[in-house]
């Protein structure tokens, strides 16, 4: 299954989590996701995408 969110480079030390299927930097509880470290988008990153997984399987077993 493909990631939904991935990360981009703004300026040095400044990363954005983009929804790939949209383009769109992520909104997390009405926080747009621009302006991170590097460290903290690599973390929310790898969370965001997990948590779409699990949520795209579940939508699977019960379509």
């Amino acid at each position: 299954m493909a990631n939904r969110y991935t990360l981009r480079m703004e300026l040095p030390q400044s990363w954005s989590i983009i929804d790939v299927f949209t383009g769109q930097p992520a909104v997390v509880r009405q926080k747009v996701m621009v302006g991170m470290g590097p460290r903290e988008a690599e973390d929310m990153v790898v969370q965001m995408n997990v948590r779409d997984v699990k949520r795209r399987e579940r939508a699977e077993r019960k379509a």
